[in-house]
């Protein structure tokens, strides 16, 4: 009998010739010769296919009755209503979270705040500007994203830089990047090192930079012994900061390994950016802007640029507006009568409809990819969700989440998961177990949790046990 052994390539291929005069690199999908017999790991290192975790939110919850059949307890299938009828073709990459609580111990409800901050960060919050903790993405992110160029990325189709949903803190939240075409330079512009060319030069600016920072820190360290403890703690996290940057230029002085999923998209034509804050507002152009900056974040994941991703769809006030209408989404959800034919608000209906679909957009970008045995969704996990329930009535318990993708085997999929009641930080947990954080427990008060849902995951998510814990 004779075996015959697949020959390991070092290199993944790519094909090379001339258009328009010009030369031109296409990069080729993994392919057999690049993976292991699983089509789950590169064969020349033993190196598991990276997974990557997202975030997407969109502002005013959904319609109940009219988004998602109810359930009364946690099993196989969701029943997508009209409301989210365009994320049914990706049930099997889903996981719908229903029924989940929001407990506030004494503290107050500010609309379209707290639901977000607590959920995202495992606190509720004192005030209507505070961020108590690091969100989720942002601990996920300190465990895994250590060898990417960008920490995370952070974007929104609203023309808002406010409109981010991660922070470390109050005072360290990020702006978000709100012009497709400012996105695509600063991703795939001149700093961007193309892993599938040959040649590799590295930038003397970057050099000097790198140099700079690390005089900073070293600099640091005397005057860090002068400063009172409040001080101490905010220079600590300025410099956090500064060392993410000086690792993400000591990146691009060296040679990324070839990325055959790596494609660079097209440029994307730019705007005044005082046009794309006037008119980012319609809902029409907040549906353009969304779906480049998807085919832009998902290309990012694919080239390796970042592994932590954040984006917003509308805004937590949802200051948006339907062309010819003059209330926004927002002004909506309290103004608009219900129809008693349809049983809801028809233009609030629409908002919320247009925010599945955008969800169901940002998915179809990822699964188009195709990586190793399956496609780039599958390597990922993106938890999905809003700051409220029903907005017309500002309710923060049964606040809808999702998970999509199956974070490289980790996650199972295709569920309704039921909360009872239980404190929506289970999710949140559920997430970061899934991508390997090491935590016991997470959150503070009502809404600290030990308990992932451990119908969701696959029996390798589980981290080995730790005995810290973060109420981050």
């Amino acid at each position: 009998m004779t075996v015959l052994l697949t020959k390991v390539r070092e290199r993944r291929s790519v094909l090379k010739g001339v258009l328009g005069g010009s030369a031109v690199t296409v990069a080729l999908p993994f392919l057999d010769g690049d993976l292991n017999v699983n089509g789950t790991a590169l064969a020349a290192t033993g190196a598991a296919l990276p997974v990557r975790f997202g975030t997407f939110y969109w502002g005013m919850g959904h319609t109940p009755g009219h988004a998602i059949t109810e359930k009364s307890e946690t099993s196989k299938g969701i029943g997508f209503l009209a409301e989210t009828e365009a994320l049914k073709p990706f049930e099997d990459d889903l996981n719908f979270f229903g029924a989940y609580a929001m407990p506030l111990d004494g503290r107050s409800n500010y609309t379209h705040y707290t639901g977000w901050v607590a959920s995202r960060t495992g606190t509720a919050p004192a005030h209507n500007n505070d961020i108590p903790a690091p969100t989720f993405d942002l601990l996920i992110a300190d465990a895994i994203a250590g060898n990417s160029r960008f920490f995370t990325l952070n974007a929104n189709a609203v023309g808002m830089p406010r409109a981010n949903y991660s922070a470390r803190s109050t005072a360290s939240r990020a702006a978000a990047e709100i012009s497709a075409a400012a996105l695509y330079q600063r991703l795939f512009g001149p700093e961007f090192v193309d892993p599938n060319n040959s040649e590799f030069k590295p930038d003397p600016r970057v050099m000097v930079q790198k140099s700079v920072l690390s005089g900073a820190i070293e600099q640091s360290r005397d005057y860090i012994k002068t400063l009172g403890a409040a001080d101490k703690s905010r220079l600590d996290e300025y410099f956090t900061s500064v060392r993410q940057v000086e690792n993400q230029l000591a990146l691009q002085l060296q040679k990324p390994p070839p990325n055959d999923a790596c494609l660079v998209p097209p440029a994307v034509t730019e705007k005044p950016m005082e046009e794309v804050k006037r008119i980012a507002r319609d809902m029409d152009e907040v549906i353009e802007t969304h779906g480049v900056m998807a085919k832009l974040f998902a290309m990012a994941v694919a080239c390796n640029q970042t592994k932590v991703f954040n984006m917003a769809f509308t805004d937590d006030f949802a200051n948006v507006r339907r062309v010819g209408e003059t209330y926004t989404h927002h002004l909506l959800t309290h103004e608009e009568p219900l129809d008693q034919k349809l049983g809801y608000q028809p233009l609030t209906f629409w908002f919320n409809k247009c925010g599945s679909d955008g969800f169901a957009a940002f998915l179809k970008e990822f699964k188009s990819i195709r990586e190793g045995d399956g496609t780039l969704l599958d390597n990922c996990l993106i938890h999905a969700g809003s700051e409220t329930n029903y907005a017309r009535v500002h309710t923060i318990d049964g606040v809808p989440f999702w998970l999509a993708g199956k974070a490289g085997g980790r996650m199972k999929t295709g569920y309704h998961v039921v909360g009872g009641a239980d404190p929506v930080t289970r999710i949140g947990l559920t997430a970061m177990t899934a991508m390997g954080v090491p935590v016991e427990s997470w959150g503070t008060k009502s809404l600290k949790t030990t308990k992932p849902i451990t119908e969701v995951l696959n029996d390798r998510a589980t981290p080995p046990p730790v005995k810290t814990e973060s109420q981050g």
